[in-house]
């Protein structure tokens, strides 16, 4: 099973068919905020909808093509990061993720995506992660930058929103980049 120790306070682990009551209700508690930005919050309307969720990731896991991992703050879950695929033959992979409301502005996610990252190039190999933000997330999109992501572009359209169809900004960070920044600093 994939864990991995943040801080003291934040870890992540693999998101398990037990943890579906807990998802759910921090879905259900976060409803209308998660909305805004994220496509499946209307079709998560029961816990049996989160043990799908949790289940359908437990087989990604199983077939070596990414994970979701709970982010748990202090004991509670706060929000959930994992890997949409692994390209293996790219060695490239782009990462996902979403807080509870109650859990912003703590600096948990970007921890949570440094911890990522940090597996995906040391622990996976692989040669890029990328990063997709609606271009209005300001949140989202302010994450990459401080990691080292470049900004690589603007995917117009990316995305239907409910009503609406929303622009992504791309953020690209490779090996080369992550290895030789601890150097440039």
């Amino acid at each position: 099973m994939f864990t991995k120790i943040v801080n003291e306070h934040t870890e992540l682990r693999l998101l398990e068919v037990r943890h579906a009551e807990e998802l759910f209700e921090l879905t259900d508690q976060s409803r209308d905020y998660l909305r805004e930005w994220l496509p499946w919050v209307d079709f998560t309307t029961s816990i049996a909808d989160s043990r799908t969720f949790i289940e359908g990731t437990l087989d990604q896991f199983r077939n070596n093509n990414g994970f979701q991992a709970g982010i748990w703050y202090k004991g509670k879950l706060a929000g959930v990061i994992g890997l949409h695929h692994v390209n293996w033959s790219n060695k490239s992979t782009s990462i996902g993720y979403w807080l509870g409301k109650e859990f912003q502005g703590k600096g948990l996610m970007t921890n949570a995506c440094q911890a990522v990252i940090e597996y995906c190039l040391e622990e996976l190999n692989l040669n890029r992660v990328e990063i997709r933000a609606a271009t209005k997330n300001e949140k989202s999109a302010a994450i990459p930058p401080k990691l080292g992501f470049q900004k690589e572009g603007c995917l117009r359209s990316a995305e239907w929103l409910y009503d609406k169809y929303v622009d992504h900004y791309v953020f690209g960070l490779i090996k080369s980049d992550y290895l030789n920044k601890g150097k440039t600093e």
